[in-house]
């Protein structure tokens, strides 16, 4: 049991993926015996419609040259990956499309549809991925794996300790089944449960979720922490960093309305800065 057909989303603007965040992501889906493919999106940014603007700065003339670097930036980043990729023996193809700068995470999920899981590296915290995550998230309909190379970066040797964060929910049991494959990898599943903090999470909850992995050869643990008076994001945060988890399974609560998004309160405080890689499932 493993994932074959993994996406990699490599960003052109403004601030292109790393190849750093590259390599983790290849290293990543050899470690998980995975293929990956990646997909960078040429970003087309709006004509100015300011004549005066345009006129006294020049606006449209660097709306070109920054399409530009973005092209540059996609034909570098899917070359690199292709070299390493082929070289890890994890290489399962490319794709480039140019779409609007708003649409970018649109086109991404698009494509993420037909694959296993989506890789979204983020960077900076305004760079516009997180809302090209928020997208392929609530897009898509698969997981997405987040992760932050130099904070929060993928292993790339082996699959150590990994957390499923339960509540007993349809997003926590989704998130459980589409990281299956990836569970059966881990050295370690601690299925964590968060009680006194929500009415539907009760001691013993993650008895069942055990049972379950267990049923699909994965050695799981259950493991409850009293919130007391924490929220679930600061609770999650404080046992990953405790237990040096590589991973955090967990469902993403919210809703998409007009390219918006209402995220749930621990997903929103997971996303917002994350320490170990998040896979979420909506």
């Amino acid at each position: 049991m493993s994932f074959k057909d993994i996406l990699l989303q490599i960003n052109s603007y403004p601030d292109p993926t790393s190849t750093d965040a590259i390599d983790q992501a290849v290293s990543f889906a050899a470690v998980i015996g995975g293929t990956i493919s990646a997909m960078a999106v040429e970003v087309d940014i709006p004509a100015v419609s300011n004549r005066v603007a345009d006129y006294l700065i020049g606006l449209s003339g660097m709306a070109k040259d920054q399409e530009r670097k973005s092209a540059e930036a996609c034909k570098a980043g899917l070359d690199y990956f292709t070299t390493q990729a082929k070289a890890a023996g994890v290489f399962g193809g490319v794709v480039s499309r140019r779409a609007d700068l708003y649409l970018v995470g649109a086109n991404v999920a698009d494509h993420a549809r037909t694959r296993d899981f989506c890789i979204v590296p983020l960077a900076e915290l305004t760079d516009g991925q997180r809302s090209v995550a928020e997208t392929v998230i609530f897009g898509s309909g698969r997981s997405v794996l987040l992760f932050r190379a130099g904070a929060a970066d993928l292993p790339t040797r082996e699959l150590g300790t990994v957390v499923l964060a339960w509540d007993g929910s349809r997003a926590a049991a989704r998130a459980m089944a589409d990281a299956l494959p990836m569970l059966s990898k881990a050295k370690d599943v601690a299925v964590l449960s968060v009680t006194n903090e929500k009415s539907v999470t009760y001691a013993g909850i993650g008895v069942d979720a055990v049972r379950h992995l267990r049923a699909h050869g994965v050695e799981a643990r259950a493991v409850e922490i009293d919130a007391a008076g924490d929220r679930i994001g600061t609770v999650l945060e404080r046992y990953l960093a405790e237990s040096s988890a590589d991973l955090l399974v967990m469902g993403a609560y919210g809703q998409s309305k007009f390219r918006e998004f209402v995220l749930g309160g621990a997903t929103a405080h997971m996303l917002h800065n994350p320490i170990v890689p998040l896979m979420l499932s909506h």
